[in-house]
């Protein structure tokens, strides 16, 4: 007996990597190559294409297809209809559909990417990236950074809590929980 949650209706291909605790919802499909963590959630209609890796307590909501060469790491935040690419060039009469013409996509630790936001392939969002609803991505996002826009750009930064970092004249910022951010430059900010 699996040691996770499929609702009748999601179709999990033999071979399929799926963590215990991990809940699949109505209409999902996870190919028989995907690997997914411990204690996710995947809402209607996620499709989880072969060699897609997702780590430990991933919430991917409604609507959304994830396609080889997409690696969340854990606790990434994929919302409501937002679209990951994989190929950066595609066309029907030259088909691209195969492993080396797919392009990784990396989505680092804690990130959370809002409701209908295009992912482009191969960028990265690096830890605890916050990407706004309807937002295009087309370059990599540095770690605690808050962007928006077609295209995406920087607006400020985002504690890994979720708060909006304000930071004084000297660099440094704390959350509402009491962690302690600097800001080193104008492209990174580390906890302390």
């Amino acid at each position: 007996m699996a040691d996770y949650f499929a609702h009748e209706t999601a179709c999990i291909d033999e071979g399929a990597q799926i963590g215990e605790g991990t809940k699949i919802w109505h209409f999902s499909h996870v190919m028989p190559k995907a690997k997914i963590g411990k204690n996710c959630s995947l809402g209607q209609n996620v499709f989880v294409a072969n060699n897609v890796v997702i780590g430990d307590g991933c919430k991917i909501q409604n609507n959304v297809s994830l396609y080889e060469g997409v690696i969340l790491e854990d606790y990434v935040f994929c919302g409501p209809s937002m679209v990951f690419t994989n190929v950066k060039t595609p066309r029907c009469e030259f088909p691209r559909n195969t492993s080396d013409d797919y392009q990784t996509t990396v989505i680092k630790r804690g990130a959370s990417i809002g409701a209908n936001a295009t992912i482009v392939c191969g960028i990265t969002l690096n830890e605890y990236a916050f990407v706004a609803a309807g937002a295009v991505v087309t370059k990599d996002i540095p770690a605690y950074g808050m962007v928006a826009g077609v295209p995406a750009n920087l607006i400020g930064w985002m504690s890994a809590y979720g708060d909006v970092l304000k930071f004084d004249a000297q660099g440094h910022a704390i959350d509402s929980i009491g962690a302690a951010y600097t800001q080193k430059d104008v492209i990174c900010i580390q906890p302390q």
